[in-house]
């Protein structure tokens, strides 16, 4: 059935009027023309919906059942439009960008300052997130694009490599090794290492050094969820931490900061849910993208923060 909202509209103008002189001049239009478009929904429903007469008109009991339905069918469609316009006015005046701690480093202010600069009308709303939510909000929906770190469970999730970090183990001050300028991860297997509790099985693998052990368990302590935590964890002498070099940022009294040789490296990322690629997403991403690009020198400090005059900048979102 090939049925048009216009003559659904015309129908509940005479319906509600009965009289199709009245309906006309209500809608602006012709009554020659809305008595076609009526007798054109009766035919195309194959069933009277009026009684007609040189007096007066009235609904049939079909037309009275079908007027329920059309006056809830088109407010439903009214407010599906109404919203589908609010959210796209959202899109095009706000994003909200998830950060997990550390973000980009100093790469996130050069991104920023080129998006705000593409798109000055927008407000980017910063969402700060800590290790037990390593999607930085996009798992469930509480930001439209996010600065992450990899790797993490990820379905239905994309990604824009921006740059990938060595890890760097966070040993107490007294701890055997905390005088090595350098690591193994073999040396650190039997350490009570600090993870950010169950809510990511891969994010946690990953840093528990799990693709070096051979399938055992590591020996783990409490849960932390931000730097600052396994700091003062590692400080204390309750386990060792990995982390990336932006920690060797922060002087903290009774923990050293040492490069892990062979371990695998940490990317991080633009990340964006496939199922909500607006157009303030594609363009975040394909700032991203760009900045990048421009920056080669401080990329190159960032994934090589060892060598001489690295690392740069301090801690930031």
């Amino acid at each position: 059935m090939e049925v048009h909202t216009r003559q659904l509209q015309y129908f509940i103008a005479v319906a509600e009027e009965l009289s199709f002189t009245r309906a006309a001049q209500r809608l602006h239009v012709s009554q020659q023309g809305l008595s076609t478009q009526i007798k054109q929904l009766e035919h195309e429903m194959d069933v009277a919906l009026f009684t007609r007469t040189t007096r007066q008109v009235q609904l049939t009991a079909a037309g009275a059942a079908f007027l329920r339905h059309v006056r809830d069918s088109l407010a439903s469609l009214s407010f599906g439009a109404e919203e589908a316009r609010a959210v796209h006015r959202g899109e095009h005046d706000r994003l909200v960008l998830g950060c997990l701690e550390g973000a980009a480093l100093t790469l996130t202010e050069p991104i920023l300052a080129a998006f705000r600069e593409r798109h000055p009308d927008v407000t980017v709303e910063l969402s700060h997130f800590t290790y037990d939510t390593p999607s930085a909000g996009l798992a469930n929906g509480l930001v439209d694009v996010a600065i992450v770190r990899r790797p993490f469970v990820d379905a239905g999730l994309q990604f824009e490599p921006l740059f990938s970090q060595p890890l760097v183990a966070l040993l107490p001050a007294h701890h055997r090794l905390a005088d090595r300028a350098e690591v193994s991860a073999a040396e650190l297997l039997d350490d009570p290492i600090l993870a950010s509790g169950p809510a990511d099985p891969v994010w946690n693998a990953f840093w528990r050094l799990e693709s070096h052990r051979d399938g055992h368990a590591a020996p783990t302590v409490l849960p932390v969820k931000t730097l600052l935590e396994e700091l003062h964890q590692v400080a204390t002498g309750a386990g060792i931490a990995m982390t990336v070099p932006c920690a060797g940022w922060i002087r903290f009294p009774g923990v050293r900061v040492i490069p892990v040789s062979d371990a695998p490296r940490n990317e991080v990322a633009v990340c964006w849910r496939i199922t909500h690629q607006t157009p303030l997403v594609r363009s975040f991403i394909d700032v991203a993208r760009r900045v990048r690009a421009a920056n080669p020198d401080l990329i190159a400090r960032l994934e090589t923060p060892h060598r001489r005059g690295a690392p740069v900048g301090a801690l930031s979102s």
